[in-house]
């Protein structure tokens, strides 16, 4: 029987965050209102002294979780390889990057610290003992353009699988499932002036599996200006989508997934995800008996009148009608 259980990554938040129009508390009372119980937060935007995080902060995060009942269930690190003018950062500098990130979810008492796949499985793998001294399991994020069966993924994968660690995983972002390219997207270039026929041809290719170097072929013979062309590049990497998202995959490796970024841009009036089938994605969790976080990570645009935090509750309420069906 699957224990699928929901929470919200700060992320979600951070436009009012960084206009000064929301605080943390504010943040985690939001989480608790919606009858949720996990938190993610983001240390790049969230900690004042990140890479650290001093006592006193960690201090006051702990306090608000306790008091509204909310668990700390992942950290989001960062790894900035490219923080030198000259080079790039060298394994030793990223693992020492990673130890510092552990560390601050120690402080904070988090299971959990997800990375970027910039840590290579070399460098995750000299990681893994640090990680079991700290408590705190590494796990690396599925982000678009990559999915769990792609090339990178899969060395992960055989990674664990060798070290047999039980402190190393993945954090899945459903943006990897999408079966709809992100409607917004595809509107703002229309309305900026992109040919919709254009857009449309760019939308079927990606659908029928055409490759990327073809699919430039095609574009250009219709003299596809720039912009229509970004937009069919897009699609190809943090805009991909698929007729058959790779579910199968999320199969093999939910054993390495104590949590889950859902991913959303926009629900539609009927209560859906423009572009993530949460339907499919939740039904697979529950029939691979998931024992994990999901934590609504929301993307999009906020429209006039709204808030992230209007968003945030709409998903939400998404997830908990998809799971009550689910679970009858």
């Amino acid at each position: 029987m699957s224990n699928i259980k929901l929470g919200v990554t700060t992320h979600s938040y951070v436009a009012e965050w960084v206009d000064d129009k929301a605080t943390l508390e504010d943040m985690v009372r939001h989480i608790a209102e919606l009858g949720c119980d996990g938190m993610e937060i983001v240390a790049t935007s969230m900690f004042p002294e990140y890479p650290y995080v001093s006592d006193a902060y960690a201090g006051e995060i702990r306090r608000y979780a306790q008091d509204y009942g909310v668990k700390l269930v992942a950290v989001s690190g960062n790894m900035d390889r490219g923080k030198r003018k000259d080079r790039n950062l060298t394994d030793e500098e990223m693992l020492a990057v990673v130890i510092q990130d552990l560390q601050n979810a120690n402080k904070l008492e988090c299971p959990v610290l997800k990375s970027q796949f910039l840590i290579s499985p070399r460098v995750m793998q000299r990681a893994a003992k640090y990680a079991e001294f700290y408590g705190v399991k590494l796990t690396i994020e599925i982000h678009n353009p990559e999915t769990p069966s792609s090339h990178i993924m899969t060395e992960y994968y055989n990674m664990f699988e060798e070290t047999g660690s039980a402190y190393l995983g993945f954090v899945p972002d459903f943006g990897i499932f999408a079966d709809r390219p992100n409607k917004a997207d595809l509107n703002r270039a229309i309305e900026n002036g992109a040919d919709r026929e254009i857009v449309e041809l760019a939308t079927q290719l990606r659908y029928d599996g055409v490759s990327r170097e073809e699919g430039r072929q095609i574009l250009s013979a219709k003299n596809a200006t720039p912009s229509e062309m970004n937009l069919f590049e897009s699609m190809y990497g943090y805009m991909q989508f698929s007729k058959n998202p790779d579910f199968d995959g999320l199969r093999k490796i939910m054993k390495y997934c104590p949590h889950m970024h859902g991913k959303f841009f926009e629900i539609l009036d009927d209560g859906s995800e423009a572009t993530i089938p949460y339907d499919k994605i939740l039904r697979v969790l529950d029939e691979e008996d998931y024992d994990g976080y999901v934590v609504s990570e929301f993307e999009g645009q906020i429209k006039p009148g709204k808030s992230s935090f209007d968003y945030v509750k709409r998903h939400i309420r998404l997830e908990q009608s998809i799971l009550a069906e689910i679970r009858g």
